[in-house]
């Protein structure tokens, strides 16, 4: 892969002594489980993103919170690097280890730790499944909205560091929207909380700040997320489009409605097909594209939207609108698109997930771009999307063992993301930058807006010791990669200016 990686992950970093390392972990914290032998620490060199390996220095394992502390005060003394990782379902290659650092693996902190009814909140550990707390919440008729199509796998620590989404976050919002507290340790092992019980807490917003940060300001320990009541009543509409620009453009239709949906789905025919036949969900395989569009809250609203989006999706040159006749059939819709990351997988020996936010306005052009993005790498693109709120999730479809593929695919990759950039847009919407988009960034800041995000760095982590090399790049690399600072010249796609 043609990634600049910081200069500090490229041989400057000084060389830990492995050995005298797992000496002091086991002295100093000798309950603490440690992977050091090459054959343990190989299930570990890649995450969900895996065109990027490198096998880790150690794996730790803690199950106490003061075994973290201690690690990361060892860590600290040392300037030894320490990398998080959850469930490892990433896909942007922000919990990939470094050869030279500890991966600490926090998937043993599984507990739900309370929950109340009452105040509508759940208090969990950091390696706690994402649909697990809707399963525990759901006897007291509640839940939690976001809903990554990982859900059964991924970890709550993970999303509150890449802000996971979802196909409800239209309606529900992102992770931090769906947060009341964190607790973390710094890489000192300084235990901090932020946020509060209370829907607001004095001072700066830090849990905002530090949501999304991709493991490089502290460690997450405990987590308490908002609940949800469920909702009484959801119907879904299927609505199918003989171009992927109408149905782009009944995308703004609908909200310019003034309807939000609970869930607002793309998909085009590749991914259509690819759905279908792996899990038989009922799509119209002959359509350019579909609409998946969730109305849910009490019975009448609901009725009643449904009857004005099928109107909408109408008028919006729809070929087909039908809508689910029963739970089962919703729920064999949304299987689909859930598993709409598998079932391209089945096309191809492999594939590059994008993930770019765009305005919907932009929709139609940026898909029409895509298309054209496409033709001319010579590669076949997916598109799979939370279509509500313009993220976008391009699947390039690629083979790695023939010649020159896997660098072609990573750079219509690029292309597709900087196409977001320049309508307005940005490289992630809840996958995060990790070291995939890393080079992106340097087209969507600039200098001064980079400098900045280091200084906010360097107040938690001076030393820059937590998941170095990725998220924000240097200066140095966006020299390097020649990044376009669209803030300060003409956009890279001027035809697109419009949108």
């Amino acid at each position: 892969m043609n990634i600049l990686y910081d200069e500090r992950i490229d041989g400057v970093l000084p060389k830990v002594d492995k050995a005298a390392l797992v000496q002091a972990l086991h002295s100093r914290i000798p309950d603490l489980t440690v992977l050091h032998r090459a054959e343990d620490l190989r299930p570990y060199e890649c995450d969900g993103l895996s065109a990027y390996r490198t096998v880790p220095l150690l794996v730790v394992l803690p199950e106490r919170i003061e075994q973290v502390e201690a690690l990361l005060r060892l860590c600290h003394a040392q300037k030894v690097p320490v990398v998080a990782r959850g469930a490892g379902t990433g896909l942007s290659g922000g919990a990939l280890p470094l050869e030279q650092g500890v991966l600490l693996v926090m998937a043993r902190f599984k507990q739900i730790l309370e929950i109340d009814p009452a105040g509508r909140w759940a208090r969990v550990q950091p390696g706690v499944r994402n649909l697990a707390i809707s399963q525990a919440a759901a006897p007291f008729g509640l839940y939690y909205a976001p809903d990554p199509s990982s859900q059964i796998a991924c970890s709550i620590g993970g999303n509150v560091a890449e802000n996971a989404g979802g196909v409800h976050c239209l309606k529900y919002g992102l992770t931090v929207h769906n947060l009341l507290k964190v607790q973390m340790l710094t890489i000192e092992g300084e235990r901090l909380t932020l946020g509060s019980d209370a829907l607001d807490s004095p001072g700066f917003d830090l849990l905002a700040l530090f949501t999304g940060s991709e493991g490089m300001l502290g460690i997450i320990t405990e987590v308490t997320v908002k609940l949800l009541p469920k909702p009484q009543v959801a119907k879904v509409l299927l609505a199918s489009f003989d171009s992927v620009e109408k149905a782009g453009a009944a995308v703004a239709d609908i909200i310019a409605a003034g309807i939000i949906p609970g869930g607002l789905e793309m998909m085009d025919n590749l991914a259509i097909r690819a759905a279908e036949d792996f899990i038989h969900a009922g799509y119209p395989v002959d359509a350019e594209a579909i609409l998946l569009c969730e109305l849910d809250g009490v019975e009448a609203d609901v009725h009643d939207d449904c009857q004005r989006v099928y109107q909408v999706l109408t008028e919006a040159g729809a070929t087909e609108v039908r809508q689910a006749r029963d739970e089962a059939e919703r729920l064999r819709f949304w299987a689909g698109r859930k598993n709409a990351f598998p079932a391209v997988g089945r096309l191809s020996p492999d594939y590059y997930c994008m993930d770019g936010t765009i305005p919907r306005r932009a929709l139609p052009g940026v898909l029409k771009g895509i298309a054209e993005l496409s033709e001319q790498y010579s590669l076949r693109v997916a598109n799979v999307f939370h279509a509500g709120d313009g993220n976008m999730h391009p699947l390039i479809l690629f083979d790695a063992n023939q010649a020159g593929e896997l660098e072609r695919a990573e750079a219509l990759g690029g292309q597709i993301l900087e196409l977001c950039v320049a309508v307005g847009g940005s490289i992630t919407g809840e996958h995060g930058v990790g070291r995939e988009k890393i080079n992106q960034m340097c087209a969507q800041f600039n200098s001064d807006e980079l400098t900045l995000f280091h200084a906010v760095k360097a107040a938690f982590d001076p030393d820059r010791l937590l998941n170095p090399g990725k998220n924000i790049p240097t200066l140095q690399r966006c020299a390097e990669f020649g990044g376009m600072h669209i803030h300060h010249g003409q956009l890279p796609f001027p035809e697109l200016e419009r949108f």
